[in-house]
């Protein structure tokens, strides 16, 4: 599927919670979209704030699982990096999960319905956030 964890503990279309976190660092920001599956949250680092997702594609960079305790986590990052707070949560139904395709239903207080996370080639930890139409 689309990480190393398995998300099996999960049923599709069972409603799971996600955040997107924004990282204020020395060099710049980015938000992180994490989305829970199992004992794990998946993780997509993105350039964007989430009021501006749902509008145009995003570019998402894959990154490591992270553990659910990210869920509700704000403050610093660790080695003095910067710090962290949280920018959106809410609910996320899994409405497909193929190899390269995540098809996801958000409900957000920013961030609001059918989007595709689809990576951009077979083995890139690239991928593209895009508003999905109904199914």
């Amino acid at each position: 599927m689309c990480s190393t964890s398995d998300s099996a503990n999960q049923s599709p279309g069972e409603v799971r919670q996600f955040v997107i976190q924004h990282h204020q660092l020395p060099d710049g920001e980015h938000w992180d979209l994490m989305i829970e599956a199992g004992d794990v949250l998946w993780t997509w680092q993105l350039g964007r704030p989430p009021q501006a997702l749902g509008r145009d594609p995003v570019p998402a960079l894959r990154i490591g699982d992270h553990r659910k305790a990210y869920l509700t986590y704000e403050g610093p990052i660790s080695g003095d990096r910067g710090t962290v707070r949280i920018a959106e949560r809410g609910t996320c139904r899994v409405l497909e999960e193929t190899k390269p395709l995540l098809r996801l239903e958000l409900q957000g207080r920013k961030v609001t319905g059918r989007f595709e996370l689809r990576r951009q080639d077979a083995e890139s930890d690239r991928w593209v956030l895009a508003p999905a139409g109904p199914p």
